[in-house]
């Protein structure tokens, strides 16, 4: 872990990690690393070795798939952070940081936040958990350029990907029902998904995730979360993941989970192709 924050502080100071922006994606350069710096592309760990340090997972998936979701609660079942750079930007855009006013004028154009400052931000949470004594992690947001993926590959053995997938036009509906609550934080939706079946397709049914009735009244929508910058942001992520997506298939670490349904279908079947049991405890999780 040390070795991936020196890292990933020097990329982001020395200016080595580009801006990323819709005019220069088509013809951003693939390499990624600072010059003498080259990936090291370690074997996967044996089961025991995994056990020893814990899991170190990666979770991509568009805006509003459910990354956090599902990767919190693995994190809760397997007693491990869970390091969602979206989180970390909202944290800084709270602050009266430095970065606060530049990511505001970002995160309202639904543009995607540059490398540089991803990475400043990964460093310093990284940091704060080694200093804790955390051992494994399930990165949620990161990587999401191939430059990205080089950078993380290059220092740690990430065990596996796991990419959510869902269809879009349900996609669409959760994010514009995503909300939060002005006071607790805590996120819910309000959309009640319910997809018939058609042309080769099953049927989707997703209850909405209401709050308690002490936050129904503070409810707020995200300034990002419109029609219009949700396309722009769905468009703009389906661009740059295929990349990274096939940067980790080729090295036979990416798991593609096609999402059945809401929470109570998908986290039994999402813990079955990871080949963990299901307790008790599990099962409270799937039906919170």
């Amino acid at each position: 872990m040390a070795a991936l924050t020196r890292l990933l502080r020097s990329a982001a100071t020395s200016g080595s990690t580009a801006r990323i922006s819709l005019s220069t994606l088509a013809s951003e350069p693939k390499t990624g690393f600072p010059a003498g710096l080259a990936a090291r592309l370690a074997p996967a760990p044996t089961r025991k070795e995994r056990d020893e340090r814990n899991v170190q997972w990666v979770f991509l998936g568009c805006p509003g798939v459910g990354k956090g979701t599902y990767a919190s609660r693995l994190s809760q079942l397997l007693g491990i952070p869970h390091i969602a750079t979206g989180d970390l930007v909202r944290e800084e855009l709270a602050s009266t940081g430095p970065l606060s006013q530049k990511l505001v004028d970002i995160v309202n154009q639904g543009k995607l936040v540059s490398d540089e400052i991803i990475v400043e931000l990964l460093s310093k949470r990284l940091s704060k958990g080694e200093e804790k004594g955390e051992s494994g992690f399930i990165l949620d947001g990161f990587p999401r350029t191939v430059r990205q993926a080089e950078i993380l590959e290059g220092v740690m053995d990430i065990d596996l990907v796991v990419n959510l997938k869902l269809r879009k036009d349900v996609l669409m509906e959760k994010c514009l029902g995503r909300r939060i609550c002005s006071e607790c934080g805590k996120n819910f939706n309000l959309a009640r998904i319910n997809v018939e079946g058609q042309n080769g397709q099953p049927g989707m049914y997703m209850p909405p995730l209401l709050p308690p009735s002490g936050c129904m009244t503070k409810l707020i929508t995200r300034a990002d979360d419109t029609e219009e910058v949700v396309k722009e942001r769905l468009r703009i992520y389906n661009d740059m993941s295929q990349p990274v997506e096939e940067f980790y298939r080729r090295q036979g670490k990416l798991l593609e989970f096609d999402l059945p349904g809401g929470i109570p279908e998908s986290w039994p079947k999402l813990l079955q192709v990871l080949s963990l049991e299901e307790h008790d405890e599990d099962k409270q999780l799937a039906a919170a």
